[in-house]
């Protein structure tokens, strides 16, 4: 009895030392760390993604901005493919959209106005007399609630901002999420869900810039894009989509 006893101590004390190890190879798989504080002395925090290949993206919940995307190219070798500042004061500062989450609306709203159900909203006009991707304070600088998710595809963590009435000029109380995962398929994949307490318009949109060189000394002038699409929008000469 005393042997079996040992024995399933033995067992019962190498399982949790397997725990252990697994739970914190799982913990490794997101870190979150301080990267600043606004101007209201709010607290800004940076989330590392890192998934099965050691691809990694890091994650803040200003703007629900892509800070950084490290990725692996045919040699292995690691390096960061998305443009991005080391500090939140230059993400605080005017910049264009780096990585973050824009909207109520991405792209250019035509003299910053729309009709919807015969009521017609006058927006802020933040491009001359156009809005531009959300207005003055649109998603991009805003401060969203982050939260690590389980996923079976990889790390994740869901950002989530609640918009309220006519801000920016939008009807609607709206709640927004937005989550992110680094797939161990090495695919950054984003899910968008919101919901709203009356008809609104609605077209958030993830906005980083790429150089899959992997240096920002070199130019994308020779680099192809394919994108597996059946439509584009058409715009006019300030880039206004002209509806076609």
């Amino acid at each position: 009895m005393k042997l079996i006893s040992k024995l399933c101590l033995v067992i019962l004390f190498t399982m949790c030392i397997s725990l252990n190890i697994q739970s914190q190879v799982k913990n490794k798989m997101i870190t979150k760390e301080k990267f600043g504080k606004t101007p209201s002395g709010e607290t800004i925090y940076l989330y590392t993604l890192v998934n099965s290949s050691n691809t990694k993206v890091r994650i803040m919940n200003y703007g629900a901005i892509v800070q950084s995307l490290f990725v692996a190219d045919r040699n292995k070798k690691f390096d960061d493919i998305v443009l991005g500042f080391d500090s939140l004061d230059q993400y605080i500062k005017p910049n264009p959209y780096f990585g973050a989450i824009v909207g109520r609306y991405g792209n250019r709203i035509n003299k910053a106005k729309f009709t919807l159900d015969g009521k017609t909203y006058q927006l802020s006009p933040n491009e001359g007399l156009n809005q531009l991707h959300g207005g003055f304070e649109g998603f991009n600088r805003k401060i969203w609630k982050a939260e690590e998710i389980k996923s079976k595809l990889g790390p994740a963590v869901k950002l989530t901002y609640y918009s309220p009435y006519l801000e920016e000029g939008y009807p609607g109380n709206l709640r927004i999420s937005v989550t992110y995962t680094l797939t161990n398929d090495n695919e950054l994949r984003i899910d968008y869900n919101a919901v709203t307490d009356q008809p609104t318009v609605l077209n958030p949109t993830h906005h980083s810039y790429f150089n899959l060189s992997g240096s920002f000394n070199n130019t994308i002038l020779n680099e192809i894009l394919w994108i597996d699409a059946d439509k584009f929008t058409p715009a006019n000469s300030e880039s206004i989509p002209t509806g076609n």
